[in-house]
């Protein structure tokens, strides 16, 4: 048994590093056809469906920071009503936080992409 591992090595192993050879010689040329043909569709992507997605992202953002202001204001409230004020505090600066989701998060995003939003 321990012949016929050493045959079949002897024989799968010349193969493997001419694979790899191979492959290494034609990366650089694969690299090369990749770029030109991303060169030449430079200008031909539409993005008329960019503005419903942008709007997608502002909608949720505008959820996000709902949620995160609504849910950081319930938990103050609820550790304030136990005594517990230091440990609200957190939970307020997270309400600021959401807030500023809430309200600046259509320019982030539009800041980001470029995109005018609604």
């Amino acid at each position: 048994m321990h012949k016929v591992f050493k045959r079949s090595h002897r024989v799968i192993e010349p193969a493997r590093k001419a694979l790899v050879s191979n492959a290494r010689s034609m990366a650089p040329m694969l690299l090369g056809m990749t770029l030109a043909a991303a060169a030449h569709a430079q200008g031909t992507i539409d993005f008329s469906g960019a503005s419903n997605v942008m709007g997608s992202f502002k909608t949720f953002a505008i959820f996000a920071g709902a949620i995160i202001a609504f849910g950081c204001l319930i938990w103050a409230g609820l550790k304030m009503m136990g005594g517990r004020f230091q440990d609200a505090i957190p939970q307020l600066f997270g309400a600021l936080f959401g807030a500023g989701v809430l309200g600046w998060g259509a320019g982030w995003i539009g800041s980001l992409t470029g995109q005018t939003l609604p």
